[in-house]
């Protein structure tokens, strides 16, 4: 799992009383419904600093931690991009590449083995005052109501994988169009739609890596 552990710009959930909530209280409550944290990564890395760090370095601390996983969440939140740095100074840009790669590592008895595309899913969350408009913005589309994703608020590794089925169908509008049918790598779900049915959102997210061949799928991190 990929987040912005400290951001405390989300809205407010009963468990993190008496302290302002933060991202890794909602990291808190998928834990606790899935009941195991096993699978899941936990992107403890607020604050350090990567500007010196090489690739190779920055492998090194994420490679155990997301190289025999099968699913990577990303948790968009108001803050989880500084726009003061660039992206390859952050990690969870590294985070989801890591996990978009296929690597490669020898098992306890010397053999190659390389590990697959994770499946990936984004879950928005609300801001401090309940709403999701900061990423996902309603719009009056024709012939019903659409969503507009707010694409540039993203890091870019993430941006490139929205939106990225080779074969996306558009359907036009008096908003220039909109997209139909299962169209991101990185799909996009609300919270609260997320967490009523984690399961199916999760198998959906397999269902995608088992026709990622139908996607563009961007893997590298800007510099």
């Amino acid at each position: 799992m990929s987040y912005k552990y400290a951001d405390d710009d989300v809205e407010f959930m009963v468990r993190s009383y008496p302290r302002r909530t933060t991202v890794r209280d909602y990291v808190n409550e998928i834990e606790d419904r899935l009941g195991t944290t096993s699978h899941i990564f936990k992107g403890e890395h607020d604050g350090e600093d990567l500007s010196a760090l090489s690739d190779g370095a920055i492998w090194e601390s994420l490679k155990d931690k997301i190289y025999d996983s099968s699913l990577a969440i990303v948790m968009i939140s108001p803050g989880m991009r500084d726009g003061s740095k660039p992206d390859r100074d952050q990690w969870i840009p590294w985070e989801i590449s890591y996990s978009l790669k296929e690597t490669s590592r020898r098992d306890s008895e010397g053999n190659p083995v390389t590990s697959r595309t994770n499946a990936m899913l984004a879950v928005v969350l609300p801001d401090s005052s309940g709403s999701y408009d900061y990423y996902l913005h309603s719009l009056p589309c024709c012939p019903k109501a659409c969503t507009e994703h707010r694409t540039g608020t993203l890091f870019g590794i993430l941006r490139r994988n929205k939106f990225n089925r080779v074969d996306a169908e558009t359907v036009p509008c008096s908003n220039d169009g909109y997209w139909v049918g299962d169209v991101s790598y990185i799909k996009a779900v609300r919270w609260s739609d997320f967490i009523a049915d984690m399961d199916r959102h999760i198998g959906d997210a397999y269902k995608r890596r088992d026709d990622i061949g139908s996607f563009m799928i961007s893997k590298s991190v800007e510099i």
